[in-house]
Formats: structure tokens, C-alpha cells, sequence
């Protein structure tokens, strides 16, 4: 969300931002029922006044002249209960109109449509040459009875179950990672999936994206896509001390998406589920856009560190305007190689928001010098499963099918420098 004033006093910024990502949202709407809420306010407030200039001559007045005043009373605050509703519906409208409001992205960011117009930055190992028929990595795990196939009659599509080897090297890719966490001084801390609309407003999940999450009407509670929307709101309504920043959470917890608009996209394998688990990196700063662009590089910097001591070639693209979503001023993914399509394919992504997503939860700090702002939140995924599992079982296959461990994993397997089928 962006502050209000800044929209009025920033119009062609603001529809530019607009027009870069593509929302559906008029401006001129938006100004309108702001002018029209601080009319009814001022109409309200001067209806106000009058009537307590009328209470006192009530009480002021003759006995014989009082009833002409009471009636006026009567009649002001009949006047104001009918312009209450109004203004309640009014300021709903307006919510509902600075929810839609795009953050400004960044001059650095490109400039595009959609996800054809993002940018790659680099290239880090190389893709797999094989010397033997390579299998994907749905036939590896069928090969080795490392999934059972039969969930999908049971949990319906873009379900899955592992088996034997593939758990525990799904259980070794999330430690690996929160170790990797806590080593760069990030807070580990397990979340609920359940959460309340609020938190969803305040990440920007909502309203735009309502239809890809799982809602339990009768408890009223969503199913949340990452760790980042309770950590989000963790310390909603707090105004934290300046010498409290940066917190660095890495959150963990099972994750839900419904994939809506997905129907006949990545239907087989791991690629796109319903159900995952990730370790989310989440960082609360100071509202510094230096700061911010500092942990936004330190953020990319982890996953790239996690994804080289996976061994796993990648590229990162910088996302585009169009692409970057609603609340994002850059955005950085990392694409692993998939050797069964010869592409890269989205495992991390990494984004800054500046006080877009703390405006909308309402967390703040004091500064030094006694000045109350709203902070800058990132986030970055450390590791998402099993999504991480299609390239690293393509690209470390071996001839005699065994899975090559890299070195930096082996701690977490026992020490084992493969992978081999279960007997």
C-alpha cells in the first residue's frame, strides 16, 4: 500500500506504476472517492459542531424556547446517522481501491509485460552432458519406487507421496537449508499454515490473488502459500526500536496453493503441486532504500550459495515490471537447469518491497531520533520441496542410476556420496 498523500501529490508516478504492471485499477476512481470520503467527513464534522452549538442553547435558552431547539438537535443528528453509512461505504471503497495500488518499482527494474521480458544477470555451472539415456525425474522415481503413484486416486491431481530414499533426501534439502539459515544469523521459526484474511491483505496476497488459496469457511481461516504471510504480520501493530532492525526470520512450514489458471500446465512430476514444504527468508530493515538494496543482495547471494553447494547449474533473471507482481520494487529469480526440458525453471525468488507490505500490517519503528516509520520488508526463498527435487535428480544421475550426493548435502544423509535404489 502507498501512503495516500504520496498517490495525490505523485499521480503520473503512481499511473505509470499502474500502467508498467499491468493492473486493473483507475486512478482517477481512486481520487474521486477520496475527495468524496473527505466531503462527507467535513459535512459530518460540521453537522457535528452545529449540533453542540445547538446543545448549548438548549441549556441556555428559555424553558418556553428549548422544544425548537431539541427538534433542531433531533433533526442535526438525524442528518449525520444518515450520512454515516455513507461514509462507511465510502471509506470500504477507498480501502478496496489503495489495496490495488501498485509500489513503484524501481528505475533498474526492466520494463515488460510479462515473464518474456525478464533479464538474466548470469549463469553459474555448466548443464549436464550424458553419455547414457538420462531418464526425468518422474521415471527416476518410479524407477526406484521412490513415489507411489496410487495417491492420486486418494488426494486427487497434482498430488504426491515419496518414498524410502526420496524423504529422507526431501527431510536433508529442508535441514540443509535451515542450517544454511542460521549460519547467516537468520532467526529459525515454524509457523502455522492458518491463517486469518488480514495477513494475507498484508503480504498482497489479497485481493488480486484469492482465488489461488484454499479457504475453511467454517473456521474462517486460509491455507497460506509461505512462511512469509504470519511472519509478515508477526509484529503487526508494534512500533518496534530502531536498534530491534534488521530481524532475519527463516520461516518454515507446509505451504498451499490451488493453482488456479494452471489447468494442463506441469501436470506430471513435482513441478506444481498443491502441497510443498519451504524454509522462507524474511528480512525486516530500516526504511533505507540503500539498506534494503543491500539485503536484497545478501538475499540473492544465500540462494545462490544454497543452489552452488547443490551443484545445481542456474541462472538469474531479473524480473520485469509486468512480472514482478503488485507490491515489488526489484525482484530476482534463480532458475535451475531441467535437463529433461532443456530450460531453466523457477526455484528461488527473491524480492524487495520497501514499506509497501508494512504499511498494509501496520509495523513500524522509532528511529534515533524519535521519529516513528513504517519499515522495508524482503523475502527469498531458501529452499522449496519438492519443486528442488526435479533438477537435482535429473542433473546428478548417474549412468548405473544411482543419485550423486554433493559434498555439502552429505552431512544430512548419513554421509552417503549417493543415493542408491532402495532394496
Amino acid at each position: 500500500m502507498l501512503d495516500l498523500k504520496f498517490i495525490k501529490d505523485n499521480q503520473k508516478i503512481v499511473q505509470e506504476a499502474i500502467r508498467l504492471k499491468n493492473v486493473n485499477l483507475n486512478l482517477q476512481e481512486l481520487l474521486l472517492c477520496e475527495a468524496q470520503v473527505a466531503d462527507c467527513k467535513k459535512k459530518i464534522e460540521l453537522l457535528q459542531t452545529e449540533r453542540n452549538a445547538n446543545a448549548k442553547r438548549v441549556s441556555q435558552s428559555p424553558k418556553e424556547e428549548r422544544e425548537d431547539f431539541i427538534l433542531k438537535g433531533r433533526e442535526i443528528a438525524s442528518e449525520i446517522e444518515q450520512l454515516k453509512p455513507i461514509l462507511n461505504n465510502l471509506e470500504h471503497r477507498l480501502r478496496d481501491y489503495l489495496l490495488l495500488v501498485p509500489n513503484i518499482p524501481a528505475k533498474e527494474a526492466p520494463i515488460g509485460e510479462n515473464e518474456d521480458f525478464n533479464v538474466g544477470v548470469k549463469k553459474w555451472g555448466q548443464a549436464p552432458v550424458f553419455d547414457f539415456p538420462f531418464l526425468n525425474h518422474t521415471e527416476i522415481l518410479q524407477k526406484n519406487r521412490w513415489s507411489e503413484e496410487r495417491i492420486s486416486q486418494v488426494c486427487g491431481s497434482r498430488t504426491y507421496a515419496l518414498k524410502n530414499e526420496m524423504v529422507l533426501l526431501d527431510m536433508a534439502l529442508l535441514q540443509f537449508a535451515l542450517r544454511k539459515a542460521r549460519s547467516k544469523g537468520f532467526e529459525l521459526i515454524t509457523v502455522p499454515s492458518l491463517v486469518r484474511d488480514f495477513a494475507l491483505y498484508g503480504t498482497g496476497h489479497f485481493p488480486e490473488g484469492k482465488e489461488q488459496v484454499y479457504f475453511l469457511s467454517k473456521d474462517n481461516l486460509y491455507l497460506s502459500g509461505t512462511a512469509e504471510v504470519p511472519i509478515n504480520s508477526l509484529h503487526s501493530g508494534e512500533i518496534l526500536q530502531e536498534e530491534q532492525l534488521p530481524m532475519l526470520y527463516a520461516g518454515f512450514s507446509p505451504c498451499f496453493r490451488r493453482e488456479s489458471g494452471s489447468a494442463g500446465r506441469d501436470v506430471k512430476g513435482l513441478i506444481r503441486v498443491h502441497q510443498f514444504y519451504k524454509v522462507e527468508l524474511f528480512v525486516i530493515c530500516k526504511n533505507d532504500r540503500e539498506e534494503s538494496l543491500l539485503w536484497l543482495y545478501k538475499l540473492l547471494q544465500i540462494a545462490e550459495e544454497i543452489m552452488q553447494d547443490l551443484e545445481l547449474p542456474y541462472r538469474v533473471v531479473e524480473c520485469c515490471t509486468g512480472d514482478m507482481g503488485l507490491g515489488k520494487v526489484r525482484m530476482f529469480d534463480i532458475e535451475a537447469w531441467v535437463a529433461s526440458e532443456a530450460k531453466y525453471r523457477e526455484t528461488h525468488s527473491c524480492s524487495s518491497l520497501h514499506d509497501w507490505q508494512s504499511r498494509r500490517s501496520n509495523v513500524r519503528y522509532r528511529t534515533s531520533d524519535g521519529a516513528v516509520k513504517f519499515c522495508h520488508t524482503l523475502n527469498n526463498t531458501a529452499i522449496a520441496t519438492p519443486r528442488i527435487l526435479v533438477p537435482f535428480l535429473e542433473n546428478h544421475q548417474q549412468k548405473d542410476g544411482n543419485i550423486y550426493i554433493p559434498l555439502a548435502l552429505q552431512p544430512y544423509l548419513e554421509g552417503q556420496e549417493y543415493l542408491l535404489p532402495h532394496n
